[in-house]
């Protein structure tokens, strides 16, 4: 039985590449602690840090219970700052 779910995780490792960019726009001072749990274990520390993530439903059940203090984006393809170009 464990050969199936560690075959089943190597799939759902390895299928899509999908990612999202994440950015906390709220502060996490006088929320519930689950809160900023969740915040630390999607790699965000404070307002204006992004963060680019996998596209899973792990990760989406995540950035459900946080979706006060977040906003989510596509990931740019190209790996550089579309800010940088906007203000070029």
């Amino acid at each position: 039985m464990s050969e199936h779910r560690t075959a089943a995780r190597e799939r759902s490792d390895t299928a899509g590449t999908a990612r999202i960019t994440v950015t906390q726009v709220k502060s996490t001072i006088g929320t519930k602690p689950v809160h900023r749990k969740t915040m630390k274990a999607l790699g965000l520390g404070g307002i204006g840090r992004s963060t680019d993530l996998p596209d899973s439903p792990d990760v989406r059940g995540m950035l459900a219970r946080v979706t006060h203090l977040i906003t989510v984006q596509p990931a740019t393809s190209d790996g550089g700052s579309s800010a940088a170009e906007e203000l070029a």
